[in-house]
C-alpha cells in the first residue's frame, strides 16, 4: 500500500541506512534465519493461518529468499509492520527486507535511501462500497465519508481524485487494514479506498462478500515489490533475482514439481540450464553456491503459482492476472535474461 513519507521518517531512514546496510548476507547467514518485514495482515499476500504458519503472496517471496540464502524456507522471522513503522524496520536493521505491498515511488528509492528490488504486483487504486448504496461509480461519491489509512500515499491519490471531480469528501483516519474493514464493516464511512488487489482480498473474507462492490475506477499506479536499503548491493542482487528467478521460471516451464528432474536431466535450453545451476557460475556471482533459485523455485513454486495459489481465479480472492501475466500473455511480466 502507498505510504508517505514523513520527514522524521526520512531523516531517520537516510542516518540509519547507511549503518545498517553492510553485509546483509553476512548477518542473515550468520544468524540462520531472514528478518522479513509483512503486512499486519492482507488475506492472500500475507496472514497467518490457523496454527500461526505465515502464508500469501508476498510471504512466498520471503520464503524464496530464506530456500536460496540458507536452504530452508521456514527460516522465516515475519515481522508484522505498519505503514507507518515499515520504512523505519527497515531503515533501522530489524528486517533485512521488507515484502508487504508497498509501492515503488520516486521519493522512497532515493529520498528513504531504498532500493525496489522489482515489481511482484502491478496495481492501482480502488473503492469498495457497500451495494446498498446503489453507487456504480466513483464519480457518485461526492460527500461521502472514506476510511483511509494514516501515513499513506492513498491520502494523496484521493484528495487528487476529489479534486480533479470537483467532490468532497470527509476523512476517516485507521491506522491498518483491519481497522479499516472493521470500521467499513460497522458503516463507519461510506467507502473504504486502497490498492485494489486489497479491496479484494479483504472482501473476500467478508461474511456476504456480495454485500460490497468495488467501483470501476483505477485511480493511480501501484507498482509494488519488495524492497531492501541501500548501500549493500550483494544482498540488493540476491533478492532482485531471487525474484526474478520465479518469474522466469514461470516463463521457462520450471515448476516446484519438475525443478528437480530437469535440474538432474539438463536439456537444451542453456537459458534454463544457467537458471538452475547446471550450466555456468551464477550463484558465485553473489555469494552463493549454484542452486539457489534451484531451491527457491522447488520451495515456493514458479510466479505463475505462487499466484494461482495465494490470490488467483480460482481462489476465494478471484484476482486475474491481468498485467501481471508474463509478456507472452500480454502482461507486464519478464525478467532480465539469467547470463
Amino acid at each position: 500500500m502507498k505510504k508517505s513519507v514523513f520527514l522524521g521518517t526520512v531523516a531517520f531512514a537516510g542516518l540509519a541506512a547507511a549503518a545498517a546496510s553492510a553485509a546483509t548476507l553476512d548477518d542473515v547467514k550468520a544468524r540462520g534465519t531472514l528478518n522479513c518485514g509483512v503486512t499486519t495482515g492482507v488475506p492472500g499476500f500475507a496472514e497467518p493461518d490457523a496454527n500461526g504458519e505465515w502464508q500469501g503472496f508476498d510471504v512466498a517471496v520471503c520464503r524464496a529468499v530464506a530456500a536460496a540464502v540458507l536452504g530452508d524456507a521456514t527460516a522465516v522471522t515475519f515481522v508484522p509492520t505498519t505503514g507507518k513503522t515499515r520504512f523505519t524496520s527497515l531503515a533501522s536493521g530489524e528486517i533485512d527486507m521488507l515484502a508487504r505491498n508497498t509501492t515503488w515511488t520516486f521519493s522512497r528509492d532515493t529520498d528513504l535511501k531504498f532500493d525496489f528490488t522489482g515489481i511482484n504486483y502491478y496495481d492501482g487504486q480502488g473503492f469498495m462500497v457497500p451495494a446498498a448504496l446503489g453507487v456504480s461509480s466513483a464519480t457518485e461519491l461526492d460527500g461521502a465519508t472514506v476510511c483511509i489509512q494514516t501515513g499513506t500515499t492513498t491520502e494523496l491519490n484521493l484528495a487528487d481524485y476529489f479534486r480533479v471531480n470537483g467532490m468532497s469528501y470527509e476523512p476517516v483516519p485507521i491506522e491498518t487494514g483491519a481497522e479499516a474493514v472493521q470500521q467499513y464493516l460497522a458503516g463507519a464511512c461510506d467507502v473504504y479506498t486502497t490498492d485494489r488487489s486489497a479491496l479484494a482480498a479483504q472482501r473476500a473474507g467478508f461474511e456476504n462478500p456480495a454485500d460490497s462492490v468495488i467501483l470501476p475506477e483505477v485511480v493511480s499506479k501501484e507498482p509494488l515489490g519488495p524492497l531492501v536499503r541501500h548501500g549493500d548491493s550483494e544482498w540488493f542482487d540476491i533478492v532482485k533475482w531471487t525474484l526474478n528467478a520465479l518469474i522466469a521460471a514461470e516463463e521457462y516451464g520450471v515448476t516446484s514439481e519438475n525443478v528437480e528432474e530437469l535440474a538432474a536431466a539438463p536439456g537444451d535450453n542453456p537459458e534454463v540450464n544457467r537458471l538452475l545451476g547446471t550450466e555456468g557460475e551464477l550463484g558465485a556471482m553473489m555469494g552463493l553456491d549454484n542452486e539457489w533459485a534451484r531451491r527457491a523455485i522447488a520451495a515456493v513454486g514458479n510466479y505463475g503459482e505462487v499466484f494461482s495459489t495465494n490470490i488467483g481465479e480460482e481462489t476465494a480472492i478471484g484476482l486475474s492476472r491481468g498485467l501481471n501475466a508474463q509478456y507472452t500473455e500480454g502482461g507486464l511480466l519478464y525478467s532480465p535474461p539469467f547470463r
